[in-house]
């Protein structure tokens, strides 16, 4: 959905891996690719639906266990029309 090249990251917001925790073992990376991917995999689906993904922005980060996590700062008009387009969707598989 987006990369650090597009500024979705926060201008001068740097990594800092002294900030965080790290447990051996624990596939940090994999979370957040995990995370990365399904972001590419929701605005891709949002764009073929016809949704104006302008002013979205997302951050791709783990949870403690690894996992991965999708941060989305979404304008309240992008977020609304998420909303009808679930609401259209989960009429649709109605017993009518």
């Amino acid at each position: 959905m987006f990369g650090p090249e597009d500024g979705a990251f926060g201008i001068g917001s740097e990594f800092d891996p002294d900030a965080v925790l790290w447990v051996r073992g624990v596939d940090y990376v994999g979370g957040w690719r995990d995370a990365k991917d399904a972001t590419a995999e929701l605005s891709a689906a949002l764009v073929r639906a016809g949704v104006d993904i302008d002013g979205a922005s997302v951050v791709a980060q783990t949870r403690a266990d690894g996992s991965g996590v999708a941060r989305l700062v979404w304008p309240a008009e992008l977020v609304r029309a998420v909303a009808e387009l679930v609401r259209r969707g989960t009429h649709l598989g109605e017993a009518g």
